[in-house]
């Protein structure tokens, strides 16, 4: 794999002679893996990827679902549970495994460090290893690369390659938006020339390589807090319209008009949107740097839940009625696409409920039994959902309800 030239990856029988292992259970793995099975790869997703181990084929586009169902038909896309089986036969591995967040909102690698660890033990030399997480500056080169050295007793950029290459933020892991445009950082030389070879065979436009790992990590995390500053900026700008009875929608179209400005409109942050703040604040306090701008930011954005809240009984009291006994159907059972991990609309849901109000929640990406499963009331028709509904709110993206 790491002698790879120019050229040799062009065609689809040159790509079909490799293995890719993708390890994940979210909306990029699954990309990830339609992206790399649509260009003559054979993939196996690997870990905890239960929708495809069960035979189901959740996304948030019918595309991408119509390119995995195929895909497994054909046996170009496969499973596997066990990460060591996977890894021992495959060329490539890209991982999605997420940090998770502790009680005290610090950075928990563990789940990374476990599956390098387990990957390790299997690694072939000669293989590549692209990490895809969202991560601090300065884990790959440590934890990971230490962790995939320990257990497998070869070293990265002399017997396997090792970058890092996240898909790019704007497209939240869409299909096929995520082929649009992507970072990449390696170790060494020969593993960024190789992992550009394989990462360009899915990429449909600029493919940017930066100088090292370090930089490929924090362009990524820095793009993402960007965004989320901007967001709690909406958020605020929105309160103020709220305040003065002027209507943010009228200016928000005045605004655009401008070819060269575009407004953002206030919009809720999910648990593991608000993730990228906590890695970066962790960072900056072991510089001892204060990074004010985030805190703030947090803040603004956290307090929407809250805000939300009072929208609803506003509406319910123009409309002569109480919260109490009131019932509320909720569309999204989270902000991002099939994310059980995303509690925001849990803690939503809750709070209404301690108010008195009765909660129902509807979303086509997950079964009945699922969203039962995550604690929601549902029913299984969207009718019988709706039907005599006091007050609709609209949690997640519309894009999933706009059939309705």
């Amino acid at each position: 794999m790491m002698a790879l030239k120019r050229g040799d990856l062009d065609s689809v029988p040159e790509r079909e002679e490799y293995t890719v292992t993708i390890l994940g259970d979210g909306q990029r793995s699954l990309t990830d893996a339609c992206l790399f099975a649509d260009a003559g790869f054979k993939v196996i997703c690997a870990g905890a990827n239960h929708w495809l181990q069960s035979g189901g084929t959740p996304s948030t586009t019918p595309q991408l679902s119509t390119h995995l169902d195929k895909h497994v038909k054909t046996g170009r896309l496969t499973t596997e549970s066990d990460i060591r089986e996977a890894t021992a036969a495959s060329d490539i591995i890209i991982s999605h495994i997420p940090a998770a967040i502790d009680n005290r909102d610090r950075p928990d690698y563990s789940p990374i460090e476990k599956t390098c660890r387990e990957v390790g033990l299997s690694l072939r030399k000669d293989s590549l290893f692209i990490l895809s997480s969202t991560i601090g500056p300065g884990i790959t080169e440590n934890l990971v690369k230490e962790t995939l050295e320990k257990a497998s007793g070869l070293r990265a950029g002399t017997d396997f390659g090792l970058a890092y290459s996240p898909i790019h933020p704007s497209s939240s892991g869409a299909f096929p938006e995520a082929a649009s445009r992507r970072v990449i950082g390696a170790i060494d030389h020969q593993s960024l020339q190789t992992a550009y070879l394989v990462l360009d065979t899915v990429m449909k436009e600029e493919l940017v390589q930066v100088r090292d790992i370090k930089t490929a990590e924090t362009a990524n995390l820095l793009e993402k807090i960007y965004a989320e500053v901007k967001i709690a900026l909406a958020n605020e700008l929105a309160d103020f319209c709220e305040g003065a009875g002027i209507d943010l929608l009228e200016v928000q179209r005045a605004i655009d008009k401008n070819p060269h400005s575009y407004f953002l409109p206030p919009q809720l942050v999910s648990d593991s949107e608000m993730a990228e703040a906590h890695l970066l604040n962790y960072e900056a306090e072991a510089l001892n740097t204060n990074l004010r701008m985030l805190t703030l930011t947090q803040r603004i954005n956290r307090g929407m839940l809250g805000h939300t809240v009072h929208l609803v009984k506003d509406a319910l009291r123009a409309c002569g009625k109480n919260l109490r006994r009131a019932k509320i159907t909720v569309f999204g059972a989270s902000l991002q696409p099939k994310n059980e991990e995303d509690i925001f609309v849990k803690r939503l849901t809750d709070k209404l409920k301690k108010q008195g109000a009765h909660v129902w929640v509807i979303d086509p990406l997950f079964s009945h039994q699922q969203l039962l499963d995550m604690g929601y009331r549902a029913e299984r028709a969207l009718k019988r959902t709706v039907e005599n509904s006091d007050c609709l709110v609209m949690a997640a993206g519309q894009e999933r309800f706009s059939h309705l």
